[in-house]
């Protein structure tokens, strides 16, 4: 694959992985968990078809330590993510963190070859479905039975047993805010968009 679809990005993300990473949110996800915080990145259409080589180049040029990938399902366009990883790790040895809502397990039983491979590239994965009954806040993941595999050796002592870190907002150049990150509660996006007319990136 060339491109991938992409429905949002971020350079200079503080909350969703160790240090600062550029964060991508793929677009489409079969899974469609419950109060998903993300339900305008579900369907697969949308987003940007955008080329890999070129994204590849962006997230290299950023003074970041990392690149969070997330969605979306970013093992749903594995073969696209493996390549965009291969690409960033030519110009700059980053980091990666990914999200995918299937567990560590299923994927290692059942995992495409394209899965596989994308498997062998990530430093860090934070699996599982959300479920909203088991919302925690906890770091860098929504509910409970979410879990942080270390699966390389580049973030080995790292203590994944924290707190939630919190929400990053900002203030675009029109006056617009926008937030990302985990949220703390239950619906919270819901009520936060709606006393203050704010959308997640």
């Amino acid at each position: 694959m060339t491109s991938l679809r992409v429905a949002a990005t971020h350079p200079r993300c503080t909350v969703l992985g160790p240090g600062t990473r550029f964060a991508i949110w793929v677009q489409g996800c079969p899974l469609r968990c419950r109060e998903c915080v993300s339900p305008q990145w579900i369907p697969t259409a949308g987003g940007a078809d955008t080329p890999v080589d070129e994204l590849a180049g962006r997230v290299a040029e950023e003074a970041a330590d990392g690149l969070t990938i997330s969605g979306g399902e970013p093992f749903a366009q594995a073969e696209a993510v493996a390549r965009l990883i291969e690409r960033v790790r030519e110009r700059r040895d980053l980091s990666v963190l990914c999200y995918t809502g299937f567990t560590l397990e299923r994927l290692r039983r059942h995992a495409t070859v394209a899965q596989e491979r994308l498997l062998g590239l990530l430093d860090l994965l934070i699996d599982g479905p959300y479920l909203v009954e088991r919302h925690a806040d906890l770091l860098w993941r929504g509910s409970a039975n979410q879990r942080i595999h270390l699966l390389s050796d580049r973030h080995a002592g790292l203590a994944v047993d924290g707190a939630g870190v919190g929400l990053q907002f900002e203030i675009g150049a029109a006056g617009s805010l926008t937030w990302l990150g985990v949220p703390p509660t239950p619906g919270f996006r819901g009520k936060l968009e709606k006393a203050l007319g704010m959308a997640a990136p």
